[in-house]
């Protein structure tokens, strides 16, 4: 039994693998002829989750570790761009994660079905953060898409902006809109600190 465990467990392993192959289709539909990865996407979520968290007196560990399967589920659902949402009708994900951890052993599949179902019901503090930091990093990414001259960012800032409900979020997506995407680069290079 414990060996059909872990067969299933490298597969899992396996699947999630597929996320950094798997583009940001958002991106695609753009123009972006390089679109961040959906693990590239998932783990800038988790780091913004917990810098949201900790502003707003939440766990930040936790809203980071309900950031980082908040789309595990697109191995088999792929990135359905929003427009698609409106014709398509997926199963919601808490269900598509059931499936993906059956078989798992039981306390890491409820891990992991317990993660997703928190950020799906968006009832804590921290998946309420966790959320907000999905909005904001689609909102940092579009601004760098929009520096590197795709001029077709702007309805997904406008979006992201829009469905941000924290003041933490809030704050951050304002000055993120206001400084450039490598002012940080340019004034660690002169030896300054941040502002």
């Amino acid at each position: 039994m414990a060996d059909d465990q872990d067969a299933r467990t490298v597969d899992f392993l396996y699947e999630m693998g597929l996320l950094k192959r798997l583009p940001r289709t958002g991106w695609v539909i753009a123009g972006v002829s390089d679109p961040e990865s959906v693990a590239d996407h998932s783990h800038r979520t988790a780091i913004i989750a917990a810098v949201i968290a900790s502003s707003e007196g939440a766990d930040p560990q936790r809203a980071a570790f309900l950031a980082l399967f908040h789309d595990t589920q697109e191995t088999r659902t792929t990135d359905i761009p929003h427009l698609g949402k409106r014709y398509l009708k997926a199963v919601p994900n808490g269900e598509v994660t059931g499936d993906q951890v059956a078989g798992l052993p039981g306390e890491l599949a409820g891990v992991i079905a317990d993660a997703v179902a928190e950020y799906e019901g968006r009832e804590s503090v921290e998946a309420v953060c966790a959320r907000d930091a999905d909005k904001l990093e689609c909102l940092l990414q579009a601004v760098e898409y929009r520096e590197q001259g795709n001029r077709h960012t702007r309805a997904w800032i406008d979006t992201s902006l829009a469905s941000l409900t924290t003041e933490s979020a809030k704050r951050l997506a304002d000055l993120a809109l206001a400084r450039g995407p490598l002012d940080w680069m340019h004034r660690a290079r002169k030896g300054r600190p941040p502002l």
